[in-house]
C-alpha cells in the first residue's frame, strides 16, 4: 500500500495482515482526497477511526492536515501506525490511542475538522455509532465525517444533525460523507 499524494506521496507503508483489518485501496483513498478537496482544504485536525494501518490520517496528513489522533483497539495494528508515522515522518503530528473507538469518544476533547470512520466490514455498529458522533463535543458545523462501509450496507440520509452530503460507491466499498445541519 502506498500513500497516493502530498508530501509522502509514494511511499509504502505497511499493514497487518488479519481478517479483521480490510485497508483502503490506493484506487478509493484518492477519490476520498478528491471528494474532500472539493469540500474544502484548510483543515488542521483530523480523527482516523479503526485506523487499522493509519493509511487515511497518514494520507491526511500527507496532504497538509496539521495533526491526525488515530484510534485502534488492535495492539499489533497501533505498532504498525506508529512505524508507519515513523517511516513518513510525521511522527510528531500524531497521537496513536490504542483502545476501542467507544472508548475514545468518552474523552477525546479536541475539534476535529475531519473524521474518518473506516471499521471491518463485518463490524455492525455504524448505525449507533454515528448518531453518538452527532452528538458528540469535537464536532463542529464544519466537521468533515467520512464514513467507509460496505456497499451492500446502506446508510441514513441524516443522524441526528449529521446530513449526508455526498455518496460513491467503488465496488463493494460505498463513502459516504457526512456534515452538521447549519442553521441560519
Amino acid at each position: 500500500m502506498r500513500i497516493t499524494g502530498g508530501t509522502a506521496k509514494g511511499q509504502i507503508i505497511k499493514t497487518h495482515q488479519s481478517a479483521a483489518v480490510r485497508p483502503t485501496t490506493d484506487k478509493v483513498r484518492e477519490a476520498i482526497f478528491s471528494m474532500l478537496g472539493a469540500l474544502a482544504n484548510n483543515w488542521d485536525r483530523g480523527l482516523d477511526l479503526f485506523a487499522g494501518s493509519g493509511a487515511l490520517g497518514i494520507e491526511a496528513l500527507s496532504r497538509d492536515v496539521g495533526w491526525v489522533d488515530f484510534v485502534d483497539q488492535n495492539s499489533k495494528c497501533c505498532l504498525v501506525i506508529k512505524q508507519n508515522l515513523v517511516k513518513t515522518g510525521f511522527i510528531d503530528k500524531a497521537h496513536v490511542y490504542c483502545c476501542p473507538v467507544m472508548k475514545a469518544l468518552g474523552f477525546l476533547e479536541q475539534t476535529y475538522d475531519m473524521v474518518f470512520v473506516d471499521p471491518p466490514y463485518a463490524d455492525n455498529s455504524l448505525k449507533t455509532l454515528i448518531p453518538i458522533l452527532a452528538g458528540s463535543s469535537f464536532i463542529s458545523a464544519d466537521t468533515v465525517i467520512l464514513v467507509s462501509h460496505a456497499s451492500r450496507n446502506s446508510l441514513d440520509q441524516q443522524y441526528g444533525s449529521l446530513f449526508r452530503i455526498k455518496e460513491r460507491r467503488y465496488g463493494d466499498t460505498s463513502i459516504s460523507i457526512y456534515q452538521k445541519e447549519v442553521i441560519s
